[in-house]
Formats: structure tokens, C-alpha cells, sequence
């Protein structure tokens, strides 16, 4: 009788198959976070609705999982790991050693609408140096969004990174809107791709007197695709020559940074990336598929003034998030997600009497200890039985234990795929023999037994 209860709508069940894809995904996150020396952390999924509310303003609660504990406090689910990440550094900034270069795979709760590729939860794969102000720590998160994008199967050109600058940005919105709005027109701009002009049009009417004219001038900064386009047009604006200048060589750096790294053809400059979150301060990027279709697999961007905004000490900061429904969507459409076979190594088939049972039992024991899978049948059963079993199981070997393998003190290793079997003494050589014939099949001429 099925169960009269279902997941939560937004929430997933993972079933093993499941579990493997998503564990797989983990393993590949590690790995480039470890080609790169960073270390992992984390942190509670249940924090103090403050933390978030003081990041992000109080609009972002619409958003949270958020209710009042037992104890009378406000709490919320962690919608992401950034807060977090700047209230632990914050804690102990003083005793850690700089550059701090952490990562985190961790579950995260959002209460919004769903969509493809969309979740109420969902797991994120997050890198952050902290400490470092230079280019240097930018291209490295960069590059470590590549790296782990590339380790799944991807290439420059199935993904584009698409890199923008918010301080370039502020600098050109400041003689258009006044400073404390240029925030909210960066948001205005995060959605231009995806609201009609109109509502646009609306919206900066709210901090301008000409929309239509601040518009135009935005689309023109739009257009902007390469490091000679955006030197020309920078160009144009003569009263702010020195301070955009230096910003041009902080992108000649960054570039050229990626390009000795081998990732230069995975970037595109592309002002379109405004990131809307306001604790954005500097270089921001999104990843998207090249054949814009789905959402983006990745984003992030320098953050230096949100560790000392949440009360810890003043670092500058970069990081990025990238999460597993998008990335696995990707993976799929392309057939790039390796088949997982949840199957043993070995399956150990007995007779049934305590002589063969105890034999097994023992082997398995040792094959176990050497990182091989080993199962074998919980209850009694019989031989064909069993064998069945094992085919099922997905083994590629069967070991058999009969009365006459147990008077030889010997086990027979069958090739489930090709019937094959071989003979091998139960020795102190045993586990070693089982680990070559898990790796290279059995011997084609083996040196110990015979074969059938």
C-alpha cells in the first residue's frame, strides 16, 4: 500500500540512482576545490533571521523559511551560504591565515515560485577568498568556476562566463542618478533581459526625469563585448579619466590572468551581468550555456564590504555559488552523467552448511578491509538461488563455496559475464589475487587451481 504522505512541494527525494548522480556532482565539486587548496567548512542550516535580513534588507524574507523557535527567537533556513561564511571568518578574522581560500557544499531554502531548473531546495557548491583585494583572487575564483564546469564534461563551448563590473557601473550611473539610487537602477538593469521596456521605462522614471534618455545611454554601455570596445567608450568620458583608467588595467590583469591560465576563451565581457544582490562591489559574473537556453549554472563576484556589515572585520572578499539542479540539467541534455551501477565487487554463494557460510563470511571480511564491495545472501538460500541473486546483483564476479572448495581450502571465482571460473587457495595471498581479478578480470592462465 503506497504512503498517504508526499515531499513537500519544491523539496526531492533521493532514491540510490539519485544519490549517485548527486554524490557524483559532489565528488567533481571537490576535486577542483582541492586542485585549487581550498579547504571545506560549514556552518547550521538554521540561523538567526537577522543575519540574512541585515545582508539582504528585509525584502529578502519573502523569500526565507522563516519562523519563531521554541525559544522565542527569529530564525530562518539558510537561503545561502554567504552569511554564514561572514559570520564565521568575522568570529575569528584575526587568527586566520590570509588569503582565507574556503569551500562549502551545503543544502540551501528558498520559499519562491518553481521552475525548471528551480528549487525550494537545493544543494550549491560554494568557493570564497577572502583577504586578497587584488585581480589574482578574482581570477582564481573564476578559474575554479571553469575547473569544476570542465570536470563535469563541459567545454568553452558549451559555457560562456559572462564578466562585468559593478564599480565601472556605479561610476557611470553617478552623473546620471543620484549615488543612493544607483543601487536600485543596477536592479532595474539585472531584469532588463527579462521585462518589457515599458515597465523598465517605469521604473526609471522613479530616479531620473528623462527614463527614455537614461535608457538609451544604459543600452549603449550594454553594447559593450570587448576590452577594445570598453577602452573606447571609457574614452569618452573625459571627466573621469584617472580613476576609469586604472580600472581598465585592473581588467587588462584580470584577463590576462585567465588567459595564462588556459580560460580565456571561456570569458566574454558582458556588461548584461549586473547581479542584483546589493553587497556586490566590483568584477561579477554569471555562466550560461552558449545556446542561451536554461538558467545560469553559476555566478559570483567581489564582495568587500559584507564581512564588516555583519559585524566582523573589514576583508575584501570574492566568491561564487553554483548549484546541482541547473549543472545536472545541463549534464543530462548533453548525456554527460556517467551511468552509476550500484552493484557489489564480489557476491559470495554458499552451500548453506556452517563450513561454507563460515568461509565466506571470513573472505568477505577481508575483501572488505582492502575497499572491495562484497554482499552475500542475509538468509538461507539455495546454490542457484543464490547464484541468481548474484547475476542480479549487478557483480561482475561470483565467489562459490561448496563442499569441495572448502575441503581444498579453496574458493572459485566465476566471471558472471562470461562464465569463466578459476580456483584460488584461501591463503594469505587471497585478497591480493581477488583485488587483480576486480581490476583485470581472471588470469587467462591462472598460476594457482584450474580452470572450468
Amino acid at each position: 500500500m503506497a504512503s498517504s504522505f508526499q515531499t513537500l512541494p519544491g523539496f526531492r527525494d533521493f532514491y540510490p540512482e539519485e544519490c549517485a548522480v548527486r554524490n557524483h556532482l559532489f565528488r567533481l565539486w571537490r576535486q577542483a576545490a582541492a586542485e585549487f587548496g581550498f579547504s571545506e567548512w560549514d556552518a547550521p542550516v538554521l540561523e538567526p533571521l537577522e543575519l540574512f535580513t541585515e545582508k539582504s534588507g528585509e525584502e529578502i524574507r519573502r523569500q526565507l523559511f522563516e519562523f519563531v523557535d521554541k525559544g522565542g527567537r527569529a530564525v530562518a533556513l539558510r537561503p545561502e551560504m554567504t552569511p554564514s561564511l561572514a559570520r564565521m571568518v568575522g568570529a575569528k578574522a584575526a587568527s586566520l591565515r590570509r588569503p582565507i581560500k574556503w569551500f562549502s557544499i551545503g543544502e540551501n531554502y528558498r520559499y519562491e515560485r518553481m521552475q525548471k531548473g528551480r528549487g525550494r531546495s537545493f544543494y550549491q557548491f560554494n568557493a570564497d577568498i577572502l583577504g586578497e583585494a587584488g585581480r589574482a583572487a578574482d581570477a582564481e575564483i573564476i578559474a575554479l568556476t571553469a575547473r569544476a564546469l570542465e570536470l563535469a564534461g563541459l567545454k568553452s563551448q558549451d559555457v560562456v562566463v559572462r564578466l562585468s563590473d559593478r564599480t565601472l557601473w556605479f561610476e557611470f550611473l553617478s552623473s546620471k542618478v543620484a549615488p543612493e539610487a544607483v543601487g536600485e537602477v543596477l536592479a532595474i538593469i539585472d531584469k532588463i533581459e527579462r521585462e518589457p521596456q515599458e515597465k523598465i521605462l517605469e521604473k526609471l522614471s522613479a530616479h531620473c526625469a528623462d527614463a527614455t534618455a537614461l535608457l538609451a545611454d544604459i543600452r549603449a554601455f550594454l553594447q559593450i563585448n570587448s576590452l577594445e570596445a570598453l577602452e573606447a567608450f571609457l574614452n569618452t568620458l573625459a571627466d573621469k579619466k584617472e580613476s576609469l583608467s586604472a580600472r581598465l588595467n585592473d581588467w587588462r590583469a584580470l584577463l590576462g590572468r585567465l588567459n595564462a591560465m588556459g580560460y580565456g576563451d571561456w570569458v566574454a565581457v558582458d556588461f548584461g551581468i549586473v547581479r542584483g544582490l546589493a553587497y556586490y562591489t566590483g568584477f561579477v559574473f554569471e555562466v550560461f550555456e552558449r545556446s542561451g537556453e536554461g538558467r545560469a549554472l553559476a555566478g559570483g563576484g567581489r564582495y568587500d564590504n559584507l564581512v564588516a556589515k555583519l559585524g566582523g572585520a573589514d576583508l575584501p572578499a570574492c566568491g561564487f555559488g553554483m548549484g546541482d539542479i541547473t549543472l545536472r540539467l545541463s549534464l543530462e541534455e548533453r548525456g554527460l552523467l556517467p551511468q552509476f551501477l550500484n552493484a557489489p565487487d564480489f557476491y559470495a554463494v554458499t552451500s548453506g552448511d556452517g563450513a561454507t557460510q563460515e568461509a565466506a563470511l571470513a573472505d568477505a571480511s577481508q575483501l572488505r578491509r582492502a575497499n572491495l564491495r562484497v554482499e552475500y545472501a542475509l538468509k538461507g538460500a539455495a546454490f542457484g538461488k543464490q547464484l541468481k541473486a548474484a547475476s542480479q546483483s549487478g557483480a561482475p564476479f561470483a565467489l562459490l563455496y561448496g563442499e569441495s572448495e572448502i575441503a581444498q581450502n579453496a574458493v572459485r571465482v566465476k566471471d558472471l559475464t562470461t562464465g569463466k571460473e578459476s580456483l584460488l587457495p584461501r591463503d594469505e595471498n587471497l585478497t591480493a589475487h581477488l583485488v587483480a581479478v576486480r581490476r583485470v578480470g581472471l588470469p587467462k592462465d591462472p598460476c594457482h587451481g584450474h580452470e572450468h
